[in-house]
């Protein structure tokens, strides 16, 4: 059987950004899984960015986020770019600022699409396009003494 694009299920949701944060407490899986769950999706992709031990080499000691006060204005930005460019049924992306410790999660987004392709490439859009628009700000502290600061994520 030939796939039938008319069903209002196949098109983008009305108004599918359903949530956008920068927080300075813990990040919650459930939380974001459950913000882009739809019956419409055959396809839900998942992105979590986790503090890791290293980085170039190096112990990473210590690690914080600080962020722009216009950063959630422009994750909107960027999602709204997102849900323009595919069939985006449901979308969720959460950012932690603060002080983290190694295995904290640093970023959690999720896309949920009709179809499993348009879910990976979506969420891919959306996280590299986070990580290299939205003013947020990675500083790590390094086991040998020096320290280095990233811009946008």
């Amino acid at each position: 059987m030939a796939p039938h694009f008319d069903h209002p299920g196949e098109q983008p949701a009305p108004d599918p950004i359903r949530l956008l944060a920068i927080r300075e407490t813990p990040l919650s899986l459930d939380e974001v899984f459950q913000a882009v769950g739809d019956d419409a999706t055959g396809g839900t992709t998942l992105f979590v960015g986790t503090v890791r031990n290293h980085d170039g080499g190096v112990d990473v000691d210590s690690l914080g986020y600080s962020c722009h006060p216009t950063a959630e204005a422009e994750m909107r930005r960027v999602a709204e770019r997102v849900v323009a460019k595919y069939p985006v049924r449901a979308l969720a992306a959460v950012h932690r600022v603060g002080d983290l410790s190694v295995g904290d999660l640093a970023v959690v987004v999720a896309v949920s699409c009709p179809h499993r392709g348009e879910a990976f490439e979506a969420c891919r859009m959306l996280i590299d396009d986070l990580k290299h628009e939205v003013p947020i700000w990675k500083h790590q502290t390094f086991s040998d003494g020096t320290e280095e600061w990233v811009g946008a994520c």
